[in-house]
């Protein structure tokens, strides 16, 4: 185990960023077509191709994910995906023709310093082709790809990852936190996330409350409009494209257990449910386990995701 998303066998995940314009991209790879759908729960998401992995519309397998910074701009990191993988012979095939699908959302990057002029020519789709390319079970979480120029209330965001086993299956889940609160307990350097903590890996640094005020809401800068956190939660339970819906919806839940606030009205925050279908069919105590796993697996995501970005600002 890695404790990443690609504990779950058949995804990689590749990452791309510029130091220059401190922004980057994150691309989840699928060795073969997943099933999967996805939820919107903060107020202002900014996302491409999730309508049509709605449970009652046509398509019910996907390709790739794209996880991105640069706002709208960051939308064309898919289509730097999808040209990579058209040129693997990867898609949809009708006819002749194949058609990679690739759903995507993008964070809010950009007055995190860097420099955004970058001329007539969007950096997004390159950047979407190097992580394409660079996709492994293998993969480095903190300031790195879509989290590279990820903030939050305390300074710094990051992309995260963490992974579980429970009853002969497995769970992951892959963020870039962007988020307009804190991942932080008050004034402490402990995690909110700290009661789902295994091993160590975000720190051991316990869970005290003794600095928090609920009335106290610590947010990020003067505009609350620059943020938002997206992710994906995967698992090799097969699971049908409402079920992975479903399944998007509990792993929301881990952004509430690891983030004050989450969900406000400026967010584009948002989960992708994957099914790579490995393991076996998923039964009712399997979809009661994931209630509870979802969130805290992407719970422990974001806090590592924060900490492994601690002092690289």
């Amino acid at each position: 185990m890695r404790n990443l998303i690609t504990d779950v066998g058949g995804l990689r995940v590749g990452n791309a960023h510029s130091a220059e314009i401190n922004s980057g991209a994150t691309v989840l790879v699928c060795d073969e077509p997943v099933i999967a759908s996805g939820t919107v729960l903060g107020g202002a998401p900014g996302t491409r191709g999730v309508s049509m992995l709605e449970p009652d519309n046509t398509v019910e397998t996907v390709d790739a994910i794209a996880l991105s910074g640069g706002s709208a701009f960051g939308l064309a990191t898919a289509t730097g995906v999808e040209d990579r993988m058209r040129s693997m012979g990867r898609g949809f095939q009708i006819g002749d023709a194949h058609v990679p699908i690739v759903p995507g959302a993008i964070v809010f990057d950009l007055l995190n310093g860097g420099d955004k002029n970058w001329g007539d020519e969007n950096p997004y789709p390159t950047m979407g082709r190097e992580a394409c390319e660079a996709a492994s079970a293998d993969f480095q979480i903190g300031r790195n790809g879509g989290g590279y120029g990820a903030t939050t209330a305390t300074g710094h965001g990051g992309l995260g990852s963490a992974s579980a086993q429970h009853d002969g299956f497995t769970v992951g889940a892959l963020v870039v936190v962007n988020a307009v609160g804190t991942a932080y307990v008050g004034d402490s350097s402990t995690f909110w996330a700290a009661p789902f903590e295994r091993d160590g890996e975000f720190g051991a640094r316990g869970f005290d409350l003794s600095s928090f005020d609920p009335e106290r809401i610590v947010m990020k800068g003067a505009n609350p409009a620059e943020n938002t956190t997206i992710g994906v939660i995967a698992t090799d339970l097969a699971l049908t494209k409402a079920q992975c819906k479903r399944l998007a919806i509990m792993a929301c839940i881990g952004y509430g257990k690891a983030l004050w606030p989450s969900h406000a009205i400026f967010d584009g925050d948002m989960v992708f449910g994957v099914s790579t279908g490995k393991a076996r069919e998923a039964t009712a105590s399997d979809m009661t386990a994931l209630s509870a796993l979802a969130p805290a697996t992407m719970a422990r995501a974001i806090a590592r995701g924060i900490f492994h970005a601690e002092g690289t600002w």
